[in-house]
């Protein structure tokens, strides 16, 4: 994320810095302002010659051609589970045909964005930053509610993020000279706000899971129909009688100013490239969006000084600089998590956690097995412990014991109960503080490690499946041989993940070099595991 965020503010530079430059060069040579309509068709028609260039050079256009993968929803916030019949589990083979319209949808959405992002540098009558800063700020509030309409958890450090970023915002406004709003300026504002509303809620349908292959689809087939729709959509205002249109398909195209014109829509290119790429994150838009809007607040600051020094344009402000420094708090924040987990005690990351459904049979059985198993060894053994992600309130309500065929299989394998009793186990939920606190969390289907990356996608490098061979079934409602027959298995794969050594206490998978197969410990595997 961070080369990421450094890619978009490197690249929002070029753009802010070409765009003033061409609308502040054009409207001294027509001696007043300039109609913002005229530039957009070349710009759009310079980011539609360069984006195959990107698809081609990538070979991300293969993506395009594959079948779509199937999205794991995310549990409820706040570890909760949602209601019975909304469990957070593989959906199955999804038709492409409705999945390509949905990222189809979501270009013409992006083509909204693109159109007013460049047309709000153009504005006359009203004050081209207050416009800006209203676009940034809009999408800054609207992006909790996006999370919580989806279902999606948000940590303390986007919350944080997210306040500095507004209270950036709203200084930055303080200092704004001119509050005028004009019509046109007004609507712009609201398609562009329109535009992120549904490009947001499209992209979190079929993407940002996590998944590498199905996030690069939904990439390729939103930026190639992106600069299509704003062409046509150009195009067809032009048809309709739009002077400034008309005029920017026609006679500026002829100009030698509508090769720089194109240079904005080039530059924009790039930057759209990075800022998708940041919102794919499988993290909540509480946080990719700060991410996204602290590296464009801290580039409009650079490009200021230097179109300062360049053209003479005026200096930023005491609020905007006052602004900045709440972004590098804001920046600070998101930081926060990863600094903290590479630098936090040994204690926290000597925890593994074991993930099944209910947490009455597997994650249990992990459990006591893995304490077993650590008893018999020198060093100090890792903590264990076990929660589930079954919807099933009663499992929650309840406190539900373990199966008793559980019990028994342990009993039938020997394993001692140690300080603390199977007898006395209880059913808990998974929580984001749970997977944040682990060294590792195994899952035992590849539908639960999706499930559980959904809820605390920062731990991402640290689930992965037990057994790197398949999943392992639920054995519940089946006879007492299914259960031994399910902790054998367990027991294997527990050995084969906490081999010796264990005195330092860091559990490590399995297999050459300690790594997984493709498609379990990969942090961005290309296909999801079914369960």
């Amino acid at each position: 994320m961070a080369w990421l965020a450094l890619g978009y503010f490197a690249s929002y530079i070029p753009y802010v810095m070409l765009l003033k430059i061409l609308v502040h060069t054009m409207s001294d040579a027509a001696g007043g302002p300039v109609d913002g309509m005229v530039v957009l068709p070349a710009a759009a028609l310079g980011q539609l010659a360069v984006m195959p260039v990107f698809l081609l050079v990538s070979g991300w256009w293969r993506y395009a051609l594959r079948p779509p993968e199937p999205v794991p929803r995310p549990p409820a916030p706040g570890g909760r589970q949602p209601a019975h019949g909304s469990r957070p589990r593989d959906p199955g083979p999804r038709s492409a045909a409705p999945t390509y319209r949905r990222e189809m949808l979501a270009g013409l959405s992006a083509s909204l964005i693109i159109g007013t992002t460049t047309l709000g540098f153009t504005f006359s009558g009203t004050s081209v930053l207050f416009v800006l800063l209203l676009m940034r700020g809009g999408v800054l509030v609207m992006s909790p509610l996006m999370d919580r309409a989806r279902g999606r958890h948000v940590p303390r450090a986007a919350w944080t993020a997210l306040a500095f970023s507004l209270a950036a915002v709203l200084v930055a406004i303080g200092g704004v000279r001119d509050y005028r709003l004009a019509l046109p300026a007004l609507l712009c504002l609201c398609v562009y706000l329109v535009g992120y509303t549904a490009r947001f809620d499209l992209m979190s349908r079929v993407a940002k899971a996590g998944l590498a292959g199905t996030d690069r689809r939904y990439f390729t087939v939103e930026h190639a129909t992106a600069p299509v729709c704003l062409v046509l959509l150009l195009g067809a205002g032009a048809l309709a009688g739009q002077p400034g249109l008309r005029t920017g398909f026609t006679d500026f195209l002829a100009t030698p100013t509508a090769w720089a014109a194109a240079g904005v829509g080039v530059a924009y290119e790039v930057l759209f490239v990075f800022g998708t790429l940041i919102y794919l994150d499988r993290r909540a838009f509480t946080w990719c969006v700060p991410a996204n809007r602290c590296a464009s607040l801290m580039s409009g600051l650079v490009a200021a000084y230097a179109l300062h020094h360049l053209a003479g344009l005026p200096l930023p402000t005491d609020a905007e600089l006052l602004a900045l420094v709440m972004v590098v708090a804001a920046v600070a924040a998101l930081s926060a998590p990863a600094l903290a987990q590479r630098r936090g005690p040994v204690a926290h990351r000597r925890r593994v956690v074991f993930v099944c459904g209910g947490n009455t049979s597997r994650s249990p059985l992990a459990e006591y097995i893995a304490r077993h198993e650590a008893a018999g060894r020198d060093g100090r053994a890792p903590r264990f412990t076990s929660a589930g992600l079954d919807v099933e309130a009663t499992a929650w309500r309840h406190r539900a014991r373990m199966s008793p065929h559980a019990r028994a299989a342990l009993r039938d394998l020997g394993v001692r109960p140690g300080w603390r009793h199977p007898r006395y186990h209880r059913a808990r939920p998974l929580t984001p503080d749970l997977c944040r606190g682990g060294a590792v969390v195994y899952c035992m289907t590849g539908a639960q490690r999706e499930a559980v990356l959904a809820l605390a996608p920062e731990a991402t490098p640290r689930v992965h499946c037990l057994d790197p061979r398949g999943d392992i079934p639920n054995p519940a409602g089946k006879p007492a041989d299914a259960h031994l027959e399910c902790a054998r298995r367990i027991r294997q794969a527990v050995r084969a993940r906490l081999r010796p050594p264990l005195c330092d206490g860091t559990p490590h998978p399995p297999g050459n070099g300690g790594s997984d197969p493709p498609g379990d410990g990969d942090p961005h595997p290309g296909t999801a595991r079914t369960g």
